[in-house]
């Protein structure tokens, strides 16, 4: 009997997927550059798994494209609104994710932003390159804010949202504020953060931390009123969807100084368009979706990715399921 067949959408090391290639044939797209959604369409015909980033609409369309025999699709990501969950639970395909093992590399990453942002390291880097590191050092120059005695608000306190919190922990803040749909006391245990409305947690905080997953509730959640809200000293980092932050509303108030500063790990459209006025701001801190872009961590990734897929083709319950 033939074997059946999985799709890797992403040119990734062939070693990940020994185990797998004893049991199934592979079908891995080879190029550095995303699949196009054209081929992705193609080479997903007769497929009965696919591991996928959140690059690919995994959406009615793609499912037909698919047929029927389709039993499983892996994410090497923790989100997945790229992914049509209520058509996959339809057509009883499973819907694998990789939580947990990507946790602690998006939280560092977070940090690293925060620390990049409130103490201008990327303007501060730029003045140095361009000859405005002048003789005498002048007092003020370059000066940022601290951690220590801000206002801490993080929206979201899933699993990275609560690995942040305890990581700011040891910067001695003076408070920390979370908004999250459903109020958790072992969060608020663990972490010593404080329950707060969206609206108390912007107007208080001076570092607003954006760390929630994004569906229809949270699209564009931080928009022009949101940022009125705000201390004209604050900063906003986001570090999960960039549409859960109305990315226009974002420059006008980077641009008119309703608020310092933002740092971005996350766009909107990614990637950013090298024309996007966001660009041209000294005080937007911009990074390419590199939040889990540790290596032990993308490995991780890949090895639970594999094991999700494994046992969805097989009718197994996932390692990492989605529902």
């Amino acid at each position: 009997m033939a074997k059946k067949s999985f799709l890797v959408t992403k040119n990734l090391p062939e070693h990940f997927f020994k185990r797998l290639v004893t049991k199934f044939n592979m079908d891995m797209w080879q190029n550095s550059q995303d699949i196009s959604r054209q081929q992705l369409l193609e080479r997903v015909s007769g497929k009965y798994g696919i591991i996928c980033t959140l690059t690919d609409r995994i959406d009615r369309q793609f499912l037909d494209a698919a047929g029927s025999q389709l039993k499983v699709i892996s994410t090497l990501s923790v989100g997945y609104d790229h992914i049509d969950i209520e058509e996959c639970k339809k057509r009883g395909i499973f819907v694998g994710n990789t939580p947990d093992v990507l946790t602690d590399a998006v939280a560092e990453l977070t940090i690293a932003l925060i620390l990049a942002t409130i103490r201008r390291l990327f303007e501060a880097n730029k003045a140095l390159r361009s000859g405005r590191w002048m003789p005498g050092w002048g007092h003020f120059f370059m000066c940022g804010t601290m951690i220590k005695n801000s206002v801490i608000g993080v929206i979201g306190g899933g699993r990275i949202g609560k690995s942040i919190l305890e990581r700011l922990k040891a910067f001695q803040p003076s408070r920390m504020l979370y908004n999250k749909r459903n109020r958790s006391q072992e969060l608020e245990q663990s972490t010593g953060v404080s329950y707060a409305t969206l609206e108390e947690l912007l107007k208080q905080s001076d570092i607003v931390v954006v760390c929630c997953s994004l569906n229809e509730s949270t699209k564009h959640l931080l928009k022009s009123e949101q940022f009125e809200m705000m201390k004209s000293s604050a900063v906003i980092i986001n570090t999960s969807r960039g549409a859960v932050i109305d990315q226009q509303a974002l420059y006008q108030a980077l641009k008119t100084k309703t608020i310092a500063a933002a740092g971005l790990d996350v766009m909107e459209t990614e990637p950013i368009n090298l024309n996007d006025p966001l660009l041209e701001l000294d005080n937007a801190v911009l990074l390419p979706h590199i939040g889990s872009a540790a290596q032990s961590t993308r490995e991780a990734m890949i090895h639970l990715a594999c094991e999700n897929l494994e046992a969805g083709i097989e009718g197994r319950p996932l390692i990492a399921s989605v529902y």
